[in-house]
């Protein structure tokens, strides 16, 4: 009887001291509790819903903002409401001029303008720029020229879209998108762009890529016309 008590004596002491062991592999030697692999499959899959519907409602947001822009501004007028074109008062935004003064597109309502987003890096941007010297020169007190160098601080800076002007000896008025609010406004992503406006501030067409000469002057026709 006395062995009978004594095997139940080892037996219960080899249970408890593999109910520790197994908690010791439970918490690693940590002290510090580990997560099964099942657990971790659980919370991996909740980790990526949770990614998926940040990234589609990033995406919402983006297309919300691009479809606000230039493309949102064809699409109107394509569906039937050129009679009443897209107003500057509702795509208006502020930049800055060379000396740091704000500026916002509004300010030139009552006088033509030629809008024209562009970057120093461009190569078309920079194909195009004698057309729009040489316009200014001939109608810029008819014609208000606003060329919006597109500042990202990283390919575009102040300083280098300063020196280019400076060094192409442009006369043509520069401003300069340091906030990202006009490329945002018009939901630039491909520059060149070039968007008309007649005196009341209405957007009559827009062109995405290099001008001609002569195409330029057909889109200020259309502008004078008005």
């Amino acid at each position: 009887m006395d062995n009978d008590k004594g095997n139940r004596k080892n037996d219960k002491n080899e249970t408890i001291r593999d109910m520790m062991d197994k908690k010791k592999e439970e918490t690693n030697g940590s002290g510090k509790k580990t997560l099964s692999p099942k657990l971790k499959f659980i919370l991996g899959i909740i980790a990526l819903v949770v990614f998926i519907a940040a990234a589609y409602a990033a995406y919402e947001a983006l297309s919300e903002r691009s479809g606000s822009g230039l493309e949102g501004l064809s699409a109107a007028q394509n569906a039937g409401n050129s009679d009443e074109p897209a107003n500057i008062k509702d795509y208006d935004f502020t930049v800055q001029d060379g000396n740091g003064a704000e500026v916002k597109l509004s300010d030139f309502i009552g006088k033509p303008v030629v809008l024209n987003f562009w970057a120093s890096w461009c190569p078309p941007c920079k194909s195009e720029m004698p057309h729009f010297d040489k316009l200014y020169g001939e109608i810029g007190n008819e014609v208000q020229f606003v060329m919006v160098d597109l500042v990202d601080g990283q390919r575009e800076t102040l300083s280098l879209g300063k020196k280019f002007i400076a060094n192409s000896g442009y006369r043509f008025p520069v401003f300069y998108d340091i906030s990202g609010e006009a490329a945002y406004v018009f939901g630039i992503s491909s520059i060149p762009v070039t968007v008309f406006i007649d005196r009341e501030g209405n957007i009559i067409t827009g062109n995405l890529g290099a001008m001609s000469e002569n195409s330029l002057r057909d889109g200020i026709d259309l502008i004078l016309q008005k």
